[in-house]
């Protein structure tokens, strides 16, 4: 019998670091046959990944998935170059439309920003006659509003159109939040109610608690050192948007504590971080480590106290839920957040961790403080907050009830 066939289109797919490349991964699993269209790697740094290029490693195999990069122009480290970055895509995937070979069953597009990458995926399924669904991780045009504080109408009415227009052509449509779900029905062009459905995130089978004295014995994480300070760890992309300068008023105020902040990742706003932490004299508070293999980091996670999540102060923020929170309550992580909306609630209903208002440093002091005492009088409080965290994680975010839900909706 032959196998259906599903074409994912996606701006951002293997060897960048995805949800969308175990979602893939899963459906080889399950007996589909895979292709996946996504641009030349270049995030999170901003530039070609080694290896790769216009003329360099355009199609590949990864676990059983064809791979095609068409080409980018890479985000680079500016704003300019970073709209060259979101309409390069698609225009080059228009030419990719006109020529490809590629016969699929359906189309599947995950979207992150830009939201102009799901050109590609409506011209092909409109051009072949097959059922097209989203998975959107981003709000469009609020993240693009967010990113790049422009709110004129000449930019803001063109791109509202772009996105009716795209939802319009979906078959379905999934969101990573109930609140998403409702922004999007709600939209000044109403979609129907059955056709948006919440589908949280999974974290990857990668993701599990790893016993804290095996990493040591074995060596997994010996850029932490094993002392008696109290660490608190981000991992992820180190962006502008994360909000991590408040990890720097927390170090000015906490300085004469034991205390260490983890930073895993790489993103624009890294190099910046870096060297505020050197002219704020905070170097022996921080660990930056670099970018680190997926797998690795539940290792890195054993090792510390408790996971970092903050965010901007930003509407489109609260309604989203960060897939590093899933990755880090999967692993039984006690969580250190400065977030509200969805996050908040999350947190608050698992009990499994800290939660204070965006933006406020204040609150994020106090919370840490709360957490170095637990730490030093009730441990078990914090095994506790660790237990909840991933019980909540295996109910709520467990990968095999999502894959189901999601083949269900599609209905291979």
């Amino acid at each position: 019998m032959e196998k259906v066939k599903i074409l994912i289109i996606t701006q951002h797919f293997y060897p960048e670091n995805f949800r969308i490349n175990d979602i893939a991964s899963e459906w080889v699993k399950r007996g589909y046959e895979v292709e996946a269209v996504t641009a030349i790697p270049n995030y999170p740094q901003g530039k070609f990944f080694k290896g790769y290029g216009f003329f360099k490693r355009r199609t590949e195999e990864w676990n059983g998935i064809r791979i095609h990069h068409i080409p980018i122009i890479p985000s680079g480290n500016n704003p300019l170059q970073l709209i060259l970055n979101y309409y390069s895509f698609p225009f080059f995937g228009f030419f990719w439309n006109l020529f490809t070979r590629i016969k699929a069953d359906y189309v599947f597009m995950f979207e992150t920003s830009p939201m102009h990458q799901c050109k590609i995926g409506v011209r092909y399924a409109k051009k072949h006659k097959v059922p097209l669904y989203l998975y959107a991780q981003d709000l469009w045009p609020e993240s693009f509003e967010m990113i790049t504080e422009i709110h004129s109408p000449l930019f803001i009415v063109p791109l509202n159109h772009m996105v009716d227009n795209i939802y319009r052509a979906c078959d379905r449509i999934f969101v990573t939040s109930e609140s998403a779900r409702q922004a999007v029905i709600n939209r000044k062009v109403p979609v129907p109610q059955d056709k948006v459905v919440f589908l949280p995130q999974y974290a990857e089978e990668i993701y599990k608690p790893v016993n804290r004295q095996y990493v040591r014995d074995n060596h997994l994480a010996d850029e932490i050192p094993d002392d008696d300070s109290f660490k608190i760890i981000f991992t992820g992309n180190i962006g502008y948007a994360q909000g991590l300068e408040l990890l720097l008023e927390a170090a000015e105020s906490l300085r004469n504590e034991k205390l260490k902040f983890v930073i895993v990742g790489d993103g624009r706003y890294r190099e910046k971080l870096l060297n505020e932490v050197k002219n704020q004299h905070h170097s022996e508070m921080f660990i930056f480590t670099g970018r680190r293999a997926p797998e690795s980091i539940p290792a890195l996670l054993s090792v510390c106290d408790m996971a970092y999540i903050s965010y901007k102060d930003n509407t489109l923020f609260d309604m989203m839920i960060p897939a590093k929170l899933q990755s880090y309550m999967a692993c039984a992580m006690p969580i250190l957040a400065v977030a509200a909306g969805e996050t908040a609630r999350i947190i608050n209903t698992a009990d499994c961790g800290y939660c204070s208002d965006t933006g406020c440093a204040e609150g994020l002091i106090l919370n840490i403080k709360r957490a170095m005492e637990l730490k030093r009088d009730n441990p078990d409080e914090l095994l506790r907050m660790s237990h909840n965290s991933g019980e909540y994680s295996r109910k709520e975010f467990g990968k095999n009830r999502i894959m189901d839900k999601l083949c269900g909706f599609i209905e291979f």
